[in-house]
């Protein structure tokens, strides 16, 4: 029902408008009163959006206008295109519909979504047509106050809630244990042993001990239940409060007239176990996304800039945003990288646990890529930076984590509407009961009607999903998988086949020596060795894995000289020594027959006497790529090599994984074709992929993965990033994910049991509303007991 005002009250915020007043607003043709000039800009601005239906679909009065701080313009930043912000004022559902509706209208916003729970809105815009004001600005037309999303704050405010939770479950449990002294005697004297007077006495005093338990700690139910009643989905917060109420209006209608039965120990013990069900979901989702609050919290708000580098080594403090490609910082021990960047002088270990989960420092030296958000636990070095604070790894975890909190799996949607679909249900069968006992022992009705209310337990199938997934992305993210997506898991363990690319994701994505010949009876150390001098400073891959396979003593090449495309001469130990292609060596060397294995690189040493080694070089296995194959095939899921690689090797690469189905050359265009007629069968396909021509299947993939090393594209494509490139890591997901949906099942079948037998029995009278009490608490607490099994990790 709309809120409508008095003829002499501001029409906008329901205040008194004062006489002779000027300000009025034209709305569907009708001049209303405006108390202020706030209240009429507001009122204005809503009518010039096109949104004047707001006023007839509202609950409650609007926020009081007023005027627009020039401090607005201090939040442009035009290198952003997207943000979330907190916004004040919200009162009912037509708010959110006419802050997405006002701030879509604003000319460059592409998107917006306003999350009624977190008080949060999510805007995308174009930046060369919108600037933050304008959307912070358009909120406070209509009467809303906003400012950019801070996590301090938000955070401050989490734990406020917290607090202000457990104050209210202290309450009630005080105020219960202090109505139970005094229910106990009465309920011990029934054999008459207890006067009138007495026992009037004994129920006034749990009267007023019960009031702080309804007045104070019984809130979260009866604002819940409001706020689900003005919306008109009766959510589980319904049925508790209606029992709550009626438990403690008809105890206190007894009181009053000194007979029938008063239910104060069971209305105080039915909200501090409801409570306490509320308190344990609460810190099971705190710590379940206290990993995620690691990472948001991880980058450094300032870096050490070294603006004469190498000339001197002086350092100047700048604010993280503030680097910029090329420059230099300086990282000392314990320190967080605040930039994506290389190593250009030092050597140290990182703490890499945040982003990618491996427990144990990782050594970087000179010319080492290290990410932001890394923390130095080694010697200071000195960094270069490659990419901006803004784009750095970290923050792109971060702007994922932001993404991954909008939306709800299909489970848990389904599990909402079963829930609200069952307190309709309930609130119908309580009534019936109540009539059907009024009709055949009404001194019961009462008593039977409000245990049906109390034992149900929609909170138990509202919980069902939500605490496990939760639960199970908090293990997930401490082995180094983001799920970026809420229905990854679920999509994961329906899924009929499995899709690799190969490059980067079953290989390293770099070359490693994998056989060596030798020729002329040379020998093969000394081989490795010249090779090795002649590579010394060659920054070529294939001279890189020639150099990691040496593990001879070191030679020194003197006039070395690289021909692009072609190979590497010099002289080692005064005599003329060529590494490269066959025809470059054969120069020197004398003709050579090449023989090649598939899907090698071959790379021939030779001096002027001829040719002395041939060393094979392919892309190497990730060492967990065939356990990974072999877990999915034995899932019952088809595994499929899927390439741009020619297909000779994508071949021999299936081949040494068991893998049955390899097609190679596929170009993106091809890639997601090949998805798309799978799909378009009746398959649902996962994708497992790293570089940037693997985004569009990524993107068309029923539930996809990237590889945490690979392009930042191929990430923001994806449902999930393994964050340390380990493909374990995606076994780990599967197995989640398998026992993920065996908890939900778990928690589904014994939400829907428990009330199968506990409301027929309640209202056949064969359970006191104590009990009801009791029993619905323990039925919510099962469900989240069992879904924090999944936290801990199988062993």
């Amino acid at each position: 029902m709309s809120a409508v005002p008095a003829a002499a009250d501001c029409f906008h915020c329901g205040l008194p408008v004062a006489p002779g007043s000027r300000w009025e607003v034209a709305i569907d043709g009708i001049d209303h009163p405006m108390c202020c000039p706030g209240c009429a800009a507001v009122a204005q601005g809503i009518v010039d959006a096109g949104c004047a239906d707001y006023y007839t679909s509202r609950t409650e009065f609007g926020a009081r206008g007023s005027d627009m701080p020039a401090e607005l313009a201090l939040y442009d930043d035009a290198a952003k295109a997207d943000a979330v912000f907190s916004v004040e004022g919200m009162r009912c559902a037509a708010c959110v519909w006419l802050i997405e509706r006002s701030v879509a209208r604003v000319p460059g916003v592409q998107s917006a979504y306003m999350n009624v729970t977190t008080e949060r809105l999510s805007v995308q815009w174009d930046a060369g047509t919108c600037k933050p004001s304008d959307i912070l600005k358009a909120l406070r037309q209509v009467g809303y106050t906003a400012w950019p999303y801070d996590r301090a704050r938000h955070g401050e405010q989490l734990e406020k809630a917290r607090k202000k939770l457990f104050r209210q479950l202290f309450i009630a449990g005080l105020s219960m244990m202090q109505v139970m002294m005094y229910a106990v005697p009465v309920y011990l004297a029934t054999d008459g042993t207890m006067d009138a007077d007495m026992m009037a006495l004994m129920h006034w005093a749990s009267l007023l001990l019960t009031l702080p338990a309804v007045l104070y700690s019984a809130q979260p139910f009866f604002r819940g239940a409001w706020n689900n009643l003005k919306q008109g989905m009766p959510g589980m917060d319904v049925p508790v409060a209606l029992g709550i109420g009626a438990a403690f209006a008809g105890s206190v209608w007894s009181v009053l007239r000194g007979q029938g039965d008063v239910w104060f120990d069971t209305v105080t013990m039915f909200i501090f176990l409801l409570l306490a069900s509320r308190y344990l979901e609460l810190v099971a989702r705190r710590k379940a996304a206290q990993a995620l609050e690691k990472l948001q919290h991880a980058l450094p708000a300032s870096a050490l800039r070294m603006p004469g580098y190498p000339g001197a080594r002086e350092t100047e403090i700048v604010a993280a945003s503030q680097l910029c490609e090329g420059d230099i910082i300086l990282v000392r021990p314990g320190e967080a990288l605040a930039a994506d960047g290389v190593i250009v002088d030092g050597v140290t270990e990182l703490d890499l646990a945040l982003l990618t989960g491996e427990s144990r420092p990782q050594e970087r030296k000179v010319g080492d890529g290290v990410p932001g958000g890394a923390v130095n636990a080694g010697q200071a070095v000195v960094v270069r930076v490659v990419r901006g604070a803004r784009d750095s790894t970290l923050s792109r975890l971060v702007a994922m984590v932001e993404r991954a909190g909008q939306g709800k799996p299909q489970l848990a949607l389904w599990a909402d509407k079963v829930a609200a679909w069952f307190v309709a249900a309930l609130l119908l069968l309580a009534v019936l009961v109540f009539i059907g006992w009024q009709l055949t022992d009404p001194t019961r009705a009462w008593e039977v009607a409000i245990a049906v209310l109390v034992v149900s337990c929609p909170c138990a199938l509202s919980l069902a999903t939500p605490t496990a997934l939760a639960a199970a992305t908090d293990l997930l993210v401490r082995r180094g998988v983001l799920v970026v997506r809420p229905h990854v898991l679920e999509t994961l363990h329906r899924a009929t086949h499995i899709i690799f690319d190969k490059t980067g994701t079953l290989t390293e994505g770099k070359p490693v020596l994998r056989h060596v010949g030798v020729f002329r009876g040379a020998d093969r150390e000394r081989c490795f060795q010249v090779a090795a001098a002649l590579e010394q400073s060659s920054a070529h891959p294939l001279g890189a894995a020639i150099r990691a396979a040496n593990e001879a003593p070191p030679l020194y090449a003197q006039d070395v000289a690289s021909v692009v495309g072609q190979g590497i001469e010099g002289r080692v130990e005064g005599r003329l020594h060529r590494l490269g292609r066959a025809s470059f060596v054969a120069a020197i060397s004398g003709p050579l027959s090449e023989s090649t294995a598939a899907g090698m690189t071959a790379v021939y040493l030779g001096d002027e006497d001829g040719i002395m080694a041939r060393f094979d070089l392919a892309d190497a296995l990730r060492g967990d790529a065939l356990a990974l194959v072999r877990q999915f095939q034995r899932a019952g899921k088809e595994v499929i090599l899927l390439s741009g690689d020619q297909q000779d090797v994508t071949a021999r690469i299936a081949a040494e994984l068991g893998i049955g189905r390899a097609i190679g050359a596929q170009l993106p265009a091809d890639k997601l074709a090949f998805v798309q007629d799978l799909q378009a069968g009746g398959a649902v396909v996962a994708m497992v992929g790293d570089g940037i021509n693997d985004a569009a299947v990524l993107s068309a993939a029923d539930v996809s993965f990237a590889m945490g090393g690979g392009a930042a594209l191929a990430q923001l494509h994806a449902d999930c990033v393994l964050l340390g490139g380990r493909l374990a890591a995606l076994g780990d997901a599967a197995d989640t994910a398998a026992r993920t949906l065996a908890v939900i099942r778990q928690n589904l079948w014994w939400a829907s049991a428990y009330n199968v037998v506990a409301i027929p029995a309640a209202a056949f009278g064969l359970l006191n509303p104590w009990m009801a009490g009791v029993g619905m608490s323990l039925s919510s607490a099962v469900v989240v007991i069992n879904a924090l099994r999944l936290r801990r990790a199988k062993n």
